[in-house]
């Protein structure tokens, strides 16, 4: 899986007036848990926005003016419910031999011969929770449509899932292709006119 590097700052007051400052100052304050005690820094907000704002999922390399570096992943983030501004961020330190729980977005692979004869392709599951160790985490996870024809879906249980386990029940559906509109009325005027044939 790809990685961001964050340069932060460690924070040593964590009250109401330090954070009010670090927002008013275009800082995020942040908290990295999972080690011995939970790690308390800021990083400049324009920082995050290769990691927040996209549809793919990423570890992280959180950089401290000391030098130290601790892999991590996104746990939560909160937002100001006006501006919209990044407000706070969880992350959860990563470690070689434990394995983490992480949303990765799944990708369309081949053509569906349901949709090429008419049909609509509609992805029930933009992402998947994962849980796998760290080496193993993906950047997308495949979903073969190329069996699909109209009507069909597909389940978790055909997505492979070698170096990871996929965090949803067996009749998750992924993505299916349905009968679009235009189809589904030509096809019932043709049912109409042939209803109409008959009676004559």
């Amino acid at each position: 899986m790809k990685s961001i590097t964050i340069e932060g700052s460690q924070r040593e007051s964590v009250g109401k007036a330090a954070t009010k400052a670090l927002r008013n100052a275009g800082k995020v304050p942040c908290v990295l848990y999972g080690g011995d005690k939970p790690l308390h820094f800021s990083a400049d907000e324009i920082a995050f926005k290769d990691l927040v704002y996209t549809p793919n999922a990423h570890t992280v390399v959180i950089k401290l003016e000391d030098g130290k570096e601790q892999n991590a992943i996104l746990q939560d983030i909160q937002f100001h419910p006006v501006s919209d501004e990044i407000l706070h961020i969880d992350f959860y330190r990563l470690f070689e031999d434990k394995e983490v729980t992480i949303d990765i977005p799944v990708r369309k692979k081949g053509n569906s011969p349901g949709v090429i004869a008419g049909g609509v392709l509609r992805m029930n599951q933009r992402k998947l929770k994962v849980k796998a160790l760290p080496a193993n985490l993906p950047d997308f996870i495949d979903a073969d449509v190329s069996e699909l024809q109209i009507g069909n879906k597909l389940y978790v249980t055909a997505i492979s899932q070698e170096n990871f386990k996929i965090m949803h029940p067996d009749n998750t559906v992924v993505c299916q292709v349905r009968i679009s509109r235009a189809a589904m009325k030509a096809a019932q005027e043709a049912a109409k006119a042939e209803k109409e044939a008959a009676k004559k």
